[in-house]
């Protein structure tokens, strides 16, 4: 598990404006938190090489790109070992469909969210990429009628100070 970065107000200030908007110049943040502008770079440059800050992303629309199904693939690796784990977690992450990958605890072994064009797409990868691997014992597939965003993750308050 990742140890925690200890984080002043000026840098949950920071993040919390990077959340709504990653393109923030360097000069508004920093006008914002009432800092220097050098300051401001500085303090982003560590939060990215300590970890905090992950990258910047891109969010395209799966429907838009022609794979308007999407679901969960629940899958249950037999035998569950160590040398098979990072073969199938990268096998499955090379996939375009796979959109998370998640290992897990309890009955199934991983979760993976997948988009695809239709059932029969849906289907095709179920089978070929899937149960056609002799470590797949099981997959159970899920459709997803709606999601809906959460977040953006706000790292922690200190004490006495406001969300």
């Amino acid at each position: 598990m990742a140890e925690s970065v200890v984080l002043d107000p000026v840098d949950l200030q920071l993040l919390r404006l990077l959340q709504n908007d990653a393109r923030t110049t360097y000069r508004d943040l920093a006008a914002q938190v009432g800092v220097a502008p050098s300051t401001c770079l500085d303090r982003v440059t560590r939060l990215r090489r300590s970890g905090v800050i992950l990258g910047h992303q891109l969010r395209l629309d799966p429907a838009k790109l022609g794979r308007g199904l999407q679901a969960l693939l629940s899958v249950q690796v037999r035998p569950h070992r160590r040398e098979l784990v990072g073969p199938f977690v990268e096998r499955i992450r090379g996939l375009p469909e796979a959109l998370t990958v998640f290992h897990l605890t309890g009955p199934d072994d991983y979760l993976v969210h997948v988009a695809v064009a239709d059932m029969a797409d849906l289907q095709r990868l179920v089978l070929d990429e899937f149960t056609s691997q002799r470590e797949v014992a099981r997959v159970e597939t899920r459709l997803i009628f709606q999601q809906w965003e959460c977040g953006p993750l706000l790292p922690p308050t200190t004490s006495g100070q406001n969300a």
